[in-house]
């Protein structure tokens, strides 16, 4: 029989017909808090522009501040930020993420994957208000704050909640969709904030939070925490509006109930996820996985994106560059979606690694010759091409799929905790990622920092090939006896 696709609604089960329609429904629902997420990603990008002061040099070749309220952009503004309010803008809420994303996980597993959705939507409104309101730099900075306890949050429960509601069929399709809207967002602020003010960008953006409330409202919660709390009635009716009406429950929800029943016997502290062989590798490979999105060397890349452009001859506009590598991102991201229940996860994972390990390598080659004086403009378009492989390779894998798996290694006990620890310790790697790189860049040049992230991406490529198990069309207890063979 012909493998279900993500365009397929309905296939064939035994018992009779399982529909896809509003599983698809309640995962595009859960996603808009990604897009959320997205657009305070990629607000600083237009944003920060407009609050930063233009910087001169003398003769003496210091620079100078202009004291006057016209921004970076030759444009007046109501108030301006110096370098220390403008670093805090860009890097608290990653701070915000770090701090909120374990007692979401926690939250998640006491009142339900739905409600801690719905209550996320309050610290993001919050934010948007701070920041529309904001006349110096203590609101921007608090209102980003919260801003990041929001993404952290949502990168936890949206993920959990997209996993548990999917069937085995689709689960790597729909676990696609949070990076897609993630990415769908950050294009949405580079389009809007190109080409207006921060503070209209921020109120437009100020009605997705309630946009989440409105449609999110009227999903389910997900059949298995449900049947944790001994709701096998409210589990059922759940499952019966994902599935169908003419969808045969009985055996998947009785797995979901062994699931729960197993899990209910065990002792699931934090501690004890090192304590089993599949629970450790889990971990592993979770937590691996994150390291190597955040190591890729994909800020760098995207931060250089401008160069890399100017270095191909092109006169495009920073905005209009920007917002280029924002729809390659979004398209190759959906494209994921397509690959993933086809290709398999590991496969997109190894191209991801090996491509951009590849392309790293050549644009450090690239700007070794150029800073070291050589005429290199004939080849201008070789880093450009760099630029759309690395981006693409990266959306079609390391993109969208550690965020998937995540909630695809862990059984339910664990869910929760190994999910919080893991956006715990991705949001810890983007801090230190974009605290360090300006460093990095400043100490050793730019074509030394693509070469270190390549020889990250060399590494990734064998964690990948030996430890990451392939989980497409495998039902939790088979990808736990893969896991428990990884090891042994």
């Amino acid at each position: 029989m012909e493998k279900p696709t993500m365009h397929m609604l309905s296939v064939q089960e035994k018992g009779g017909q399982t529909r896809k329609t509003n599983q698809y429904i309640a995962a595009i629902a859960a996603a808009i808090g990604a897009v959320i997420a997205g657009t305070i990603l990629g607000w600083t990008s237009p944003a920060l522009p407009q609050l930063e002061p233009v910087k001169v040099q003398n003769r003496t070749n210091v620079t100078i501040v202009n004291t006057t309220l016209i921004n970076s952009v030759g444009q007046e503004a109501e108030f301006l930020l110096n370098t220390k309010e403008s670093s805090l803008v860009s890097s608290i809420s990653a701070i915000g993420a770090l701090i909120s994303a374990l007692p979401v996980g926690l939250l998640a597993q006491k009142a339900g994957r739905r409600p801690t959705i719905l209550i996320l939507s309050i610290p993001f409104l919050l934010s948007w208000l701070l920041i529309i309101f904001a006349r110096g730099a203590t609101l921007l900075i608090i209102g980003r704050f919260f801003a990041g306890l929001g993404t952290g949050g949502i990168c936890v429960a949206a993920p959990m909640y997209i996993g548990e509601i999917a069937e085995t069929s689709i689960r790597g399709s729909l676990g696609a969709f949070f990076q897609l809207f993630l990415t769908v967002g950050i294009l949405f602020t580079f389009v809007v904030g190109g080409w207006t003010h921060w503070r209209t960008l921020s109120i437009i953006s100020a009605a997705l939070p309630p946009l989440l409330v409105i449609v999110f409202w009227w999903m389910p919660e997900t059949p298995q925490y449900l049947l944790s709390k001994n709701r096998r009635r409210d589990a059922e009716k759940a499952l019966r509006w994902l599935r169908g009406p003419d969808a045969d429950l009985s055996d998947e929800l009785e797995d979901m109930q062994k699931e729960v029943d197993d899990a209910s016997r065990q002792r699931a502290g934090i501690l004890s996820i090192f304590s089993h062989r599949n629970t450790r590798m889990a971990f592993i490979c979770s937590l691996g996985l994150m390291f190597f999105q955040q190591f890729s060397g994909i800020n760098a890349v995207i931060f250089y994106t401008n160069n890399i452009f100017q270095s191909a001859g092109s006169d495009i506009q920073p905005v209009i560059a920007t917002i280029i590598v924002g729809v390659v991102q979004t398209v190759a991201t959906y494209i994921s979606s397509l690959l993933i229940e086809k290709a398999g996860r590991r496969v997109l994972l190894l191209q991801s690694g090996t491509i951009m390990g590849i392309t790293l390598i050549i644009l450090g080659v690239y700007f070794k010759l150029q800073e070291s004086g050589h005429n290199v403009s004939s080849f201008g378009w070789l880093p450009l091409v760099c630029l759309i492989l690395f981006i693409t390779s990266f959306s079609l894998g390391f993109g969208p799929i550690p965020w998937m798996m995540m909630g695809e290694l862990f059984t339910v006990e664990y869910r929760s905790a190994a999910t919080g620890i893991s956006v715990v310790v991705n949001w810890f790697l983007v801090f230190i990622v974009t605290l360090c790189f300006p460093l990095m860049r400043d100490a050793i040049g730019i074509y030394s920092c693509f070469w270190f992230f390549s020889s990250i991406m060399i590494v990734c490529v064998f964690f990948v090939f030996f430890l990451v198990p392939e989980t497409k069309g495998k039902t939790v207890s088979q990808i736990q006896a893969i896991l428990s063979g990884v090891s042994s």
